[in-house]
């Protein structure tokens, strides 16, 4: 937990591509950041600004992996670090496939959830917007998407997680904030993202919203459209349906990119 003057010093990030920064090269050399880095650099630094010591970070999420290898993979190293903070984010990947127990996928969510805690540390989630607002064959999920958020919600509540509900929110859904994939959250997207996490350890002032200014999007015709739509169904749902059929995922082979608690530079 944090010490007495709400400062944490160990934050761990486990997860998938979000919270790796896919959609994000404004690292060193064009690395992907994402919205754990840019989190943690702001808690480090308004810490220090408060007198608190030095926040150590490290992050151990890799894309494309599934809630249960998040578990097998990630949470044993997550604890060995005695964190009193952690980010787990996951679950999509296993929403996105067809068949998917969400019954299942939940269960594993609590015990993660519950180890955690018991463990000393404070937990940060999320909930997902729903994919019709990202994509018209998106509304072929919508429902389990509800559901999967429902029991987040519930999961959270009785752990004490500290979870940033962005579901609640049609305006998470700005293109503005998103890759062309429509999966991964851009540079704005992940700073929105950080500024959301950030509110949860952190209150905004009265009136302020993690969401920032946001501009409706500029409204496009029919055939504008529905061009886009066979634009992003040839370059990214195609090559994603052919990984599902051969086995294949994004993360095969891939480490973690931070994967031990270093002090964080601000």
């Amino acid at each position: 937990m944090a010490d007495s003057r709400g400062h944490y010093e160990r934050f761990v990030a486990i997860g998938d591509s979000q919270t790796e920064g896919v959609g994000d090269p404004t690292g060193p050399d064009g690395t992907e950041r994402g919205w754990a880095d840019r989190f943690a650099e702001r808690l480090a630094l308004t810490q220090a600004a408060e007198g608190g010591g030095e926040l150590l970070y490290a992050n151990l999420a890799v894309r494309g992996k599934l809630l249960a290898q998040i578990d097998e993979d990630q949470m044993d190293r997550a604890i060995s670090m005695n964190p009193d903070l952690v980010s787990l984010i996951g679950g999509l990947n296993d929403v996105l496939r067809p068949g998917c127990d969400i019954d299942l996928i939940l269960a594993r969510m609590d015990a993660m959830q519950e180890r955690l805690s018991r463990n000393g540390a404070t937990v940060m989630t999320i909930t997902y917007p729903d994919p019709a607002l990202m994509m018209p064959l998106g509304k072929l999920l919508s429902d389990t998407m509800a559901e999967f958020n429902r029991g987040l919600r519930r999961i959270a509540e009785r752990h004490g997680t500290l979870i940033l509900d962005v579901a609640q929110s049609e305006e998470v859904a700005d293109p503005d904030h998103w890759c062309d994939d429509r999966l991964h959250l851009n540079s704005a997207g992940h700073q929105v993202m950080a500024n959301g996490m950030f509110s949860l350890v952190e209150p905004l002032p009265e009136g302020q919203t993690w969401l920032g200014d946001l501009t409706p999007a500029a409204f496009r015709g029919f055939p504008e459209r529905a061009m886009a739509e066979v634009r992003w169904a040839g370059a990214f749902l195609a090559p994603w349906i052919y990984r599902r059929l051969a086995g294949k995922s994004s993360g095969d082979g891939r480490m973690p990119k931070r994967p031990e608690l270093s002090p964080v530079e601000v």
